[in-house]
């Protein structure tokens, strides 16, 4: 292999390299997006999207543009994030992303399947939910970000109803299991709902590249096992 060749197969693998490395930067993005979902983490979820004016967020109450319409939404459910009340669990799955010829834009197919629990007047409204994500996204600086990102719901079902034939479900609760074997230690910190919990990330904001707001949130809801 002469020298010409050696330096064209070369070119050839640092391209797919770097194709490689921009599907699991996205990949990245979109489902620590869904993580800061879960509790709305409304600053962090706002800096995942895209600066441009035509950046678009499409979902069941309606589309909000720009990056303004996206704050406008977030922002407006801001009262979400410090009601430990609220969870928002939707778990970003079986994503495939495909990088554009241009290597500066892409798309990309997520299942979102999870549990919602939302207080209302009169109590909390929760329920299970999936369906499939749509999204586009952009480099801006260097940075993959969320340029249209679409909810496409499949079911809404009230856990009452539940997917078991009744004839098989088993009316107790967690407690009613035979016991566990003896563990080395007791856990000192209550994640289950209504907690608020938020696990601390290990990684930083993928677009700021700034530390996001848990520990701060879990310190607001004096959680045992975080002070």
């Amino acid at each position: 292999m002469d020298s010409k060749e050696t330096e064209k197969r070369i070119i050839e693998l640092e391209k797919k390299v770097a194709v490689l490395q921009d599907v699991e930067e996205i990949k990245k993005l979109q489902r620590t997006y869904g993580y800061y979902l879960e509790h709305w983490m409304y600053e962090a979820i706002i800096d995942c999207f895209s600066d441009s004016p035509d950046t678009e967020l499409n979902i069941m109450v309606g589309i909000y543009q720009g990056k303004e319409g996206i704050r406008r939404y977030f922002t407006g459910e801001a009262a979400r994030s410090t009601n430990p009340e609220v969870l928002h669990m939707i778990m970003q799955l079986s994503g495939v992303v495909d990088i554009e010829p241009d290597g500066k834009s892409a798309r990309g197919r997520w299942y979102g399947f999870g549990s919602i629990a939302l207080p209302t007047g009169k109590g909390i409204m929760q329920d299970f939910t999936g369906g499939i994500y749509t999204a586009e996204y952009i480099k801006e600086n260097g940075k993959w970000k969320i340029h249209k990102l679409m909810w496409n719901p499949t079911f809404n079902a009230p856990p009452a109803l539940g997917w078991v034939k009744p004839d098989r479900v088993v009316k107790g609760a967690p407690e009613d299991l035979p016991p566990a074997p003896r563990p080395d230690k007791p856990r000192n910190v209550e994640t289950r709902y209504p907690s608020g919990y938020i696990p601390p990330f290990h990684y930083k904001h993928p677009v700021t590249g700034k530390p996001t707001g848990e520990r701060k949130h879990n310190k607001i809801l004096k959680i045992k096992g975080t002070e």
